[in-house]
């Protein structure tokens, strides 16, 4: 099939299974031209609560499909590469939170959306790079934080409310790669360009880009509501390379500079749209909870979208 029929194909389906497609902003352009919904994780989250569809069909990675089958377990959530999995979401387990809890009884977890249903069934609140801030700022102040997995955005928000948290040792293995020394040759580069970070970056803590006013920490959606809204024309990326479909489809007079040709990240391009396709000839690759678990999870999830 060419890639025409296929489009047609999966445009037919969705209409005779009462289908809708949820895919990320890191997945490849063309899964993303096919989405009903294109999203960063909150994003993707709150979608994936109100759709009336009765199948989902989770263009991302799997705990994102995960979290879809926790909010809404009445539909069935399917993941078109059910490979596709997260450096974040595997760097902890809910072991890891029950052993810190013991230790810990009056201590707070919060943990980044990007973990398993596990580990969010082991945690206080859930956040995402969006809300994250406020999450923090929510909690009292004299009670232990644990913030999971990501070290780098719970770096990021300790500098930006003076709070303290310990931290997991866990990254994005490819907003890892994203340095300060980076930043800085690019802005040298491209002087009158905004510069757009993701704090899952390594450079979210340098004092330096901190330093920086034409530097700015945005999830995802922050950085493609900024290219929008803001004047200029130049706009240095620091975040998944593919990002930068949306915001030249967005905005075809402004001038979209990566920070790296090289920060892509592989499992979401797992996803492609022959799966897809595949997902909802055979409707395959169902995505299931164990009800115990799931009811645990949504407790922090629920916490979380309240915080928008």
């Amino acid at each position: 099939m060419t890639q025409t029929e296929i489009i047609q194909r999966i445009e037919e389906l969705k209409k005779e299974k009462h289908a809708v497609i949820l895919a990320h902003y890191y997945t490849r352009p063309e899964v993303q031209d096919v989405a009903d919904y294109l999203g960063d994780s909150l994003g993707l989250s709150q979608e994936a609560e109100k759709t009336d569809a009765d199948i989902i069909v989770f263009c991302g990675v799997h705990f994102m499909a995960e979290t879809a089958a926790i909010i809404s377990p009445q539909k069935k959530v399917l993941i078109p590469a059910r490979h596709a999995g997260c450096s974040l979401a595997e760097s902890i387990t809910g072991y890891d939170l029950k052993k810190w809890k013991e230790a810990n009884p009056d201590g707070i977890v919060v943990s980044y959306v990007n973990t398993t249903a596990e580990v969010k069934a082991w945690t206080d609140i859930c956040c995402t790079s969006a809300n994250a801030l406020k999450v923090v700022e929510s909690l009292p102040r004299d009670q232990k934080i644990l913030f999971v997995p990501d070290r780098n955005l719970g770096a990021w928000i300790m500098k930006e409310t003076g709070r303290m948290l310990e931290l997991w040792e866990g990254d994005c293995c490819v907003h890892a790669r994203i340095t300060g020394d980076m930043v800085l040759e690019k802005n040298r580069e491209y002087p009158d360009a905004d510069i757009l970070i993701h704090p899952e970056s390594e450079c979210s803590h340098d004092d330096r880009i901190l330093a920086m006013p034409q530097a700015y920490m945005y999830s995802t959606a922050g950085i493609i509501k900024h290219s929008k809204n803001s004047p200029k024309k130049q706009f240095i990326i620091a975040t998944e390379l593919e990002t930068l479909h949306k915001l030249r489809k967005d905005n075809p007079d402004k001038e979209f500079i990566p920070i790296h040709p090289q920060t892509l990240c592989g499992q979401m391009k797992k996803v492609t749209l022959e799966n897809v396709l595949e997902a909802l000839e055979k409707e395959q690759y169902v995505v299931t909870v164990p009800e115990d678990i799931r009811k645990r999870a949504l407790a922090p999830i629920e916490k979380m979208m309240k915080i928008c």
